[in-house]
């Protein structure tokens, strides 16, 4: 997996980010280089429209067509481009697909790239140090603390995310979900799932 090209570290601990984040808005905002309200309107964009759901868009449509799915595994870019997901940190996109033999998951071991405009703001534990370290040496560890456990035939194969290369992983589809629409199929995928770090969610009905 090639470890150059990544982006700088962002930091890995929660209290220590989260305090250089507020310090720098309160800043930026007392001396009017930015407004607040807009700010709010950027966060917004990243969590409910460029995030998750974008993601989940493309996994159900590969579920359902399977010329679709095809084509995303040999061509993730275009294929993501053509739902109009596109745009700084998802211009070289590659998916992997789980299956019952082979689960993937995704890690930046040098820093926090991540696929944002599929996936939106990456999730505090994937910038982690612990996370970006023990996801190589101990991924089953690691899943199980995820909650996903694997049988101990499952190979499980780590992608190395970079500035180059960013990865979505097509989870599988859950069991007895024959009757559902694309809609509700989209509603069974999660964040984690496409990362690898979880499993779709059931069908309820």
């Amino acid at each position: 997996m090639p470890h150059d090209g990544h982006d700088e570290d962002e930091g890995s601990t929660l209290s220590e980010t989260v305090l250089r984040v507020k310090a720098l808005e309160s800043l930026l905002v007392e001396k009017n280089y930015v407004d607040p309200d807009t700010l709010d309107q950027l966060i917004d964009i990243y969590e409910h429209k460029v995030g998750p759901r974008n993601g989940a868009r493309v996994v159900a449509r590969a579920w359902c067509d399977d010329a679709f799915r095809q084509r995303l595994l040999e061509d993730a870019t275009t294929c993501i481009k053509e739902f109009g997901f596109e745009g700084r940190q998802g211009e070289h996109m590659l998916v992997k697909e789980n299956t019952d033999t082979i689960h993937n998951m995704v890690v930046c071991t040098l820093c926090s790239c991540y696929p944002w405009p599929v996936l939106g703001l990456p999730p505090v534990w994937y910038k982690a140090a612990p996370y970006r370290a023990r996801a190589v040496a101990e991924p089953r560890a690691v899943l199980a603390e995820f909650g996903v456990t694997l049988d101990d035939d499952t190979e499980v194969r780590v992608w190395d995310s970079t500035a180059e290369l960013r990865y979505l992983i097509l989870p599988m589809r859950p069991k007895n979900t024959e009757h559902l629409s694309e809609q509700q199929l989209a509603d069974l995928v999660t964040r984690d799932s496409m990362i690898g770090t979880g499993l779709a969610l059931e069908a309820t009905s």
